[in-house]
């Protein structure tokens, strides 16, 4: 369905200003637009719904740096090519070089890669500061943040759970990953000095 010009640059100002209702009317109207490419990119359901969450949250922001001489679905399609791309970067960074078994004991003997006890401690630790940390956000937030993250539940089965829209459901965690970031970086910032 196509938005009027005006309509859409009103809910773009209103959104700038952190509107909310703006924010979901323009992820109501995009969504599935941005999923659609992006899962023909992927062909995977779950990368397709984790890129397009991450592409609306950083469009939204910055969405003060849009420049409406482009169209805003083609604007919101360049920030999904390049979330994407991201996405592969990493994956192909993370990517381990296949050996054969006598290459494995060769490497098995020169490193064991077990974690230490220090290393378990440290990740415990860090564990602990994550999950203290999301309990500073609002109870809806870490309900949807325990729901996706710990407990891996798609959106759909979250919106069940929590007998709301899917894109209530998207708008929620959107808001609160944004908002456990600030979170996050504020405690680092302050544990630097």
């Amino acid at each position: 369905m196509k938005i009027p010009v005006e309509s859409l640059e009103n809910n773009i100002s209103l959104a700038i200003k952190g509107d909310q209702t703006a924010f979901t009317f323009l992820l109501n109207h995009f969504w599935n637009e941005v999923f659609n490419f992006i899962l023909k990119r992927t062909g995977n359901e779950a990368d397709a719904e984790d890129i397009t969450i991450e592409t609306f949250a950083k469009a939204f922001d910055k969405l003060i740096s849009y420049n409406d001489t482009f169209a805003f679905n083609t604007w919101l399609i360049a920030i999904a090519k390049n979330v994407h791309i991201d996405l592969i970067r990493k994956r192909k960074n993370s990517r381990f070089i296949e050996i054969n078994d006598d290459e494995n004991q060769y490497y098995n003997n020169i490193a064991d890669e077990t974690p230490s006890i220090e290393d378990e401690l440290i990740r415990k630790q860090n564990l602990n500061t994550l999950l203290n940390l999301i309990k500073l956000l609002k109870p809806h937030y870490q309900e949807v943040i325990q729901l996706r993250y710990f407990q891996e539940l798609s959106y759909n089965e979250i919106a069940e759970i929590l007998e709301e829209p899917l894109n209530n459901v998207k708008i929620k965690l959107l808001r609160a990953r944004k908002l456990l970031m600030e979170i996050i970086m504020n405690y680092r910032n302050s544990n630097v000095d």
